[in-house]
C-alpha cells in the first residue's frame, strides 16, 4: 500500500460508521419509546449516538467508538442490543458482523476470501441443462451470469443474446432497455445495489467488486444514490416481473439457491404457477427457444455444406 492509497481498514471502519448512523437515522426516539428532546431544533433526523447506546445498554463513550469502527472484543450481547435498538434485519445483522469481525480482526491478519468464481463447474452446467422447462442461471456475488440453460437464456432476451461475460448491476444500471424489460424497475435496482452492498460487507477487499461499484457509481446516478443508503438484502425468494419482448408480461416466483459454501454462487431458477398466464407464456418461450436453437442449427449446416 502506497502513501495515496487509502488503508483498507480504515475504510472499513468508515462503512461501519456510515452503516450505524444510516440504520440510526431511520428511527425516531417515539418509535423507540424515549422522550425527544430538542424538538425542532435536533440536527439528526433519527437517534442521536447517545440514545443508541442507551437502547443498547452501553455508555456513549463506548458506543461511539464502536460507531467509529473500534470492533475490537465486541460481544454477542452488545451486537445483540445494537440489533435490537437499530431494529436490523438478519441481513442487516450479518452485515454488521461481517464488518466488525473485519474491523476487529488484528493487524496483519487479514483473512483472504475465496474469490467469487468466474466460471462453473461442468457439473453445474449439466445441472442447468437437465432442467429444459425451468429458467435457471447461475450468478455469483458481484452479479457475474456464469451459466444459463437455453432456457434462462430466452428469458432474458436481449440482455444474454451476447457472448461476451454479463453482469446483472450493469445490466440494471447502464442499459437503457433495462427500464423497458424490468416491468418493477424500481424494486429490482433497489435489490441489486443491496445485493451487492451485502457482498461488499462479505468480501471488503474485493478488487473486481470495488471496481464495479466504483464503474457504476461513476456512470449511474441512480446507483450513486441507492448505494449511498447503505442498505443490504437476503435476497432467496421473491417475484419476477418482466415484459418479454415475444411473449409479453411474466411474473415469475423465483428461488435463489446457494451452491457451495464459503461463496456466493447461486443457482436462480424461476417457477410459475401452473395454469396461470404465466406459465402458458413460459411454456409458450420454450417452443420458442428450441426452434431458435434449431433454426440457429440448420443454418450453421447450411454453412458448412460445400
Amino acid at each position: 500500500m502506497t502513501a495515496s492509497e487509502p488503508n483498507p481498514r480504515d475504510a472499513v471502519r468508515a462503512e461501519i460508521r456510515e452503516f450505524l448512523s444510516t440504520r440510526r437515522a431511520r428511527i425516531t426516539p417515539e418509535q423507540a419509546g424515549l422522550p425527544s428532546y430538542g424538538g425542532e431544533r435536533r440536527r439528526v433526523p433519527g437517534l442521536r449516538r447517545e440514545e443508541a447506546a442507551l437502547l443498547v445498554g452501553v455508555s456513549p463513550q463506548y458506543y461511539i467508538r464502536l460507531e467509529r469502527g473500534d470492533a475490537a472484543g465486541v460481544s454477542d450481547g452488545v451486537i445483540d442490543g445494537i440489533a435490537h435498538a437499530l431494529r436490523l434485519d438478519d441481513a442487516e445483522r450479518a452485515h454488521l458482523l461481517d464488518l466488525l469481525r473485519t474491523a476487529g480482526a488484528p493487524a496483519g491478519t487479514r483473512k483472504q476470501r475465496r474469490p467469487s468464481p468466474d466460471r462453473v463447474r461442468p457439473t453445474v452446467q449439466r445441472l442447468l441443462d437437465a432442467m429444459p422447462t425451468v429458467p435457471a442461471v447461475v450468478l455469483n456475488g458481484r452479479l457475474d451470469v456464469l451459466a444459463h440453460n437455453s432456457l434462462g437464456r430466452a428469458l432474458f432476451t436481449p440482455f444474454y443474446d451476447s457472448d461476451a461475460p454479463v453482469n446483472n448491476a450493469r445490466l440494471v444500471f447502464l442499459d437503457p432497455r433495462a427500464t423497458l424489460i424490468f416491468r418493477d424497475w424500481e424494486t429490482v435496482a433497489n435489490d441489486t445495489v443491496a445485493l451487492l452492498r451485502a457482498e461488499a460487507g462479505r468480501d471488503p477487499y474485493g478488487r473486481q467488486l470495488s471496481d464495479l461499484v466504483g464503474e457504476l457509481s461513476t456512470r449511474s446516478e441512480d446507483f450513486r444514490h441507492r448505494w449511498a443508503a447503505h442498505d443490504v438484502r437476503i435476497h432467496n425468494t421473491g417475484v419476477k416481473k418482466l415484459r418479454h419482448p415475444v411473449v409479453g408480461d411474466l411474473d415469475l416466483p423465483f428461488e435463489s439457491l446457494p451452491l457451495e459454501a464459503g461463496a456466493s454462487t447461486n443457482l436462480v431458477t424461476y417457477l410459475p404457477e401452473p395454469g396461470t398466464p404465466s406459465h402458458d407464456a413460459l411454456a409458450l418461450l420454450a417452443s420458442w427457444a428450441a426452434s431458435e436453437i434449431h433454426t440457429t442449427l440448420d443454418d450453421r449446416t447450411q454453412q458448412l455444406r460445400p
